[in-house]
């Protein structure tokens, strides 16, 4: 099973959630950490290649951005509740961000 890592404050943004948010988030997580899909998700194609975005409507709109294609884990880049029909610009933004940020630290690492 992988791992989950939390990128910035991805993990905080989910503690706020309702517990009932964060129980379906969770379990949710848990079929991405063996591999499986979650069961409400779509591809976040604007965020970066391999990044998904897994839907939880529990009175509000609660949504967390993951990528899982790497072996080792799957990170997550951004939570937060979505308030409009569209993604908010600043929500993928952030999320491209973490994932760019991401990917460069695994570059280092490799030429280490």
């Amino acid at each position: 099973m992988k791992r989950i890592q939390w990128l910035g404050t991805s993990l905080n943004a989910v503690r706020e959630f309702p517990e009932d948010a964060r129980a379906v988030l969770g379990r949710e997580l848990r079929f991405v950490q063996i591999g499986e899909m979650p069961t409400s998700f779509k591809p976040m194609a604007s965020v970066g290649a391999g990044a998904y975005e897994i839907r939880v409507r529990k009175g509000n709109q609660y949504r967390l951005i993951y990528v899982a294609k790497f072996a080792e884990s799957v990170y997550v880049l951004h939570a937060f509740v979505k308030k409009t029909q569209k993604t908010a610009l600043e929500d993928i933004e952030l999320a491209q961000s973490r994932y760019a940020g991401l990917i460069a630290e695994r570059g280092k690492k490799d030429r280490s």
